[in-house]
């Protein structure tokens, strides 16, 4: 399950940090919380609702950032699950497309809703090398715990 959370930190399908989370309780539980107790479970809780914080926060502060309409930030979250399509591009394409196609949509000049696209991918990667640090903090403070 860690794993597999890890890989959900880049695939936005997958709820990343969480599932890591789960996985390192599941671990922690099996071990019979000899090794991971609980206070290291709830910082390791609280380090993933910082994760999910982040992942909502960046991408909409990123377009809201240059007035970014409704429709754009809907069109990035469309945009990022079409990407799944396309993998490895399409993760990187597709929230800038859609908040560009959002945008058009809207009414919005091609120039304006190329800045709404980029900034929505920027924010977007920028939420993405925080939870890849989360992740990797969270991993660490695991295994300094398990093996311990």
């Amino acid at each position: 399950m860690m794993v597999i959370g890890v890989l959900g930190v880049v695939l936005p399908v997958l709820p990343g940090l969480p599932l890591t989370f789960a996985g390192m309780l599941l671990a922690a539980w099996v071990g019979d919380f000899q090794q991971v107790g609980w206070v290291t479970l709830t910082v390791l809780a609280l380090l993933t609702a910082l994760s999910v914080i982040v992942d909502v926060l960046s991408t909409a502060m990123g377009a809201q950032r240059v007035g970014a309409s409704r429709k754009a930030i809907i069109g990035s979250i469309i945009g990022t699950f079409a990407g799944l399509l396309f993998l490895p591009i399409g993760i990187f394409v597709g929230p800038f497309a859609g908040a560009l196609v959002g945008e058009l949509l809207h009414g919005r000049e091609l120039r304006q809703a190329t800045k709404v696209g980029l900034a929505t991918w920027i924010g977007l990667v920028i939420g993405m090398v925080l939870k890849v640090g989360l992740a990797f903090a969270m991993l660490a403070l695991f295994f300094v715990m398990w093996f311990y």
